[in-house]
């Protein structure tokens, strides 16, 4: 597998964002993941500390308090600690790797697809002549 270099820059990170179309990067330490860091990160190190952010180290904008849910997890749980965590993405962490990433996005379109067919049954039952 082909080892992508580090991204030890928040310029780094903000491009490679962009070049992916996507709003959220896993941070690394070695092995072990160090946190998240999205565009919400990035903004608020702007605010902080101006265009001189852009030269920082990634590990400065990360979002060090992780939360996280298991490919076992139901969606429900997971628009609960999005909710009450206030964050948009979260990791999912099987067996102590990261498997992925679950976006604000994923769970607003898995739960309106479940609401279609919830309304197409319901639909379908209506209309059904007895």
């Amino acid at each position: 597998m082909k080892r992508r270099p580090n991204l030890p820059w928040v310029k780094s990170a903000a491009d490679r964002m962009r070049e992916h179309s996507i709003a959220a990067l896993v941070v690394k330490s070695g092995d072990a993941i160090a946190g998240l860091t999205s565009e919400r990160e990035i903004v608020h190190a702007v605010s902080r500390h101006g265009e001189g952010a852009l030269a920082l180290a990634v590990s400065h904008v990360v979002a060090h308090a992780m939360v996280k849910v298991a490919p076992s997890d139901s969606l429900k749980r997971a628009m609960s600690l999005m909710t009450n965590h206030r964050v948009r993405h979260l990791p999912v962490i099987d067996d102590g790797k990261i498997v992925g990433i679950i976006s604000i996005g994923d769970v607003v379109k898995q739960r309106l697809d479940e609401l279609s067919i919830e309304a197409k049954t319901l639909h379908d039952y209506i209309s059904f002549p007895r």
